[in-house]
């Protein structure tokens, strides 16, 4: 009897296996490209949110040289990089295309010419391999990317900061957005990268092969922030929109100032390149602050968060720059809110994030579409249901806070 007991232990535990063995080979799986801006990335993702393989193209040792984007140098490498980056992460992931569920593409928002690349290569893949297509919105990606990592329900406040866009809005639900606020002129990470750029910082010894922004945070550590009190900006405008273009000009004229008194040409660096670094970045990181505090007022006044355990989640490129996270946990901790970050890695643009949000959908049946239907790429594209008015209605003054970070 023992041998017969033992035999059918071993017939249950082999079928067991093969069972999940069967369900690991038939679990659905998604190919996400990522092209909105200068790094092609793309990844195959099952739907339990396992990377199955990656990879990432980054054209920031070109743009460097450069001194910024250019949207047609960007959009040759994304042309001549997205096949291998595709074939990459597919081999990587050991899963041919016959396999993949569905392909998950960035459409919106971004450079028009880099993400052409990436929907007309999408557009040959999935007719070519008969798979169904989910259009991705860039920014709804980087708001669901923290959503990978931990199980964070339905409805958060989201703050996305990059290089081309800032957003707060209360996330709802995959494709349930409420705008309550966004960019009226140019990005805190683009603002950065041009300060960085006006300060000649890839000159100096720490910072050539940095971006501007990682640039300007690395010197900013050993800079004194007071030496130049730059103003944050919409002081007098009661709404959760954001400017930077009127900081960048406070600190173009400062920089001219200096330059003059030390009798030095534009592109030498300054002595006090910390200090304005340090100034320049804490600005930003207060007006985000300032923003997204009255953002929280705003939805705790209307019920727009859950009353127990109240999320921000923080995300996009520059939701890297510790500052700026410290600067957020101060807010957070004053109104009873819970800060979240997806890790660094996937606060920058990658194919992750956008294999992350097609599972998303397909789990829920959402925007998926047969592989014949033609999609158009969109450079400019809001996110959700537009809600800014209200909040700009609403006047919210805000108590004061004090924001002190020891470096």
């Amino acid at each position: 009897m023992f041998p017969t007991k033992v035999k059918r232990l071993l017939q249950l535990r082999n079928t067991l296996w093969g069972c999940a063995s069967l369900k690991a080979h038939c679990s659905r799986l998604v190919l996400g490209i990522e092209t909105s801006c200068d790094d092609t990335g793309a990844a195959v993702m099952d739907e339990t949110g396992k990377i199955l393989g990656e990879s990432l193209h980054s054209q920031k040792e070109v743009h460097l040289r450069t001194g910024g984007i250019i949207p047609t140098v960007a959009q040759q490498l994304h042309r001549e990089n997205i096949e291998r980056v595709v074939q990459e992460a597919l081999e990587r992931s050991h899963v041919a295309p016959s396999r993949l569920s569905a392909v998950a593409t960035t459409v919106k928002p971004g450079l028009g010419l880099s993400l052409g690349i990436g929907l007309d290569f999408s557009r040959r893949f999935v007719r070519q391999h008969n798979k169904p297509f989910i259009p991705i919105h860039h920014m709804e990606a980087h708001a669901l990317t923290v959503r990978m990592h931990l199980p964070v329900p339905f409805p958060f406040l989201v703050l996305l900061v990059s290089g081309g866009h800032s957003l707060l809005a209360v996330a709802r639900g995959v494709d349930d957005f409420l705008l309550l606020g966004h960019s009226l002129d140019e990005a805190p990470g683009d603002t950065m990268d041009k300060v960085a750029r006006r300060l000649s910082l890839i000159k100096h010894p720490q910072c050539s092969t940095l971006s501007g922004g990682q640039a300007l945070e690395l010197l900013a550590k050993d800079g004194d922030r007071s030496r130049f009190p730059f103003r944050t900006p919409m002081g007098q405008t009661y709404d959760c929109c954001f400017s930077f273009a009127g900081l960048r000009n406070q600190v173009n004229m400062a920089i001219m100032k200096k330059e003059a008194e030390e009798g030095i040409e534009q592109g030498t660096l300054l002595s006090c390149v910390k200090d304005i670094a340090a100034a320049t970045q804490h600005t930003v990181a207060c007006h985000l602050a300032k923003r997204t505090h009255r953002a929280i007022v705003f939805c705790k006044e209307n019920g727009m968060l859950p009353s127990s355990n109240p999320i921000l989640v923080l995300s996009g490129g520059v939701a890297s720059n510790e500052y700026i996270r410290k600067t957020l946990s101060i807010i957070t901790e004053t109104t009873g809110l819970h800060l979240l970050c997806p890790p660094a890695k996937f606060c920058t643009d990658n194919g992750v994030m956008i294999a992350w949000n097609g599972v998303e959908r397909l789990r829920e049946g959402k925007g998926i579409l047969p592989p014949n239907v033609d999609v158009c790429y969109e450079p400019k594209a809001l996110l959700g249901v537009d809600m800014s008015a209200e909040v700009r209605a609403a006047a919210i003054r805000l108590p004061s806070v004090r924001i002190k970070i020891h470096n």
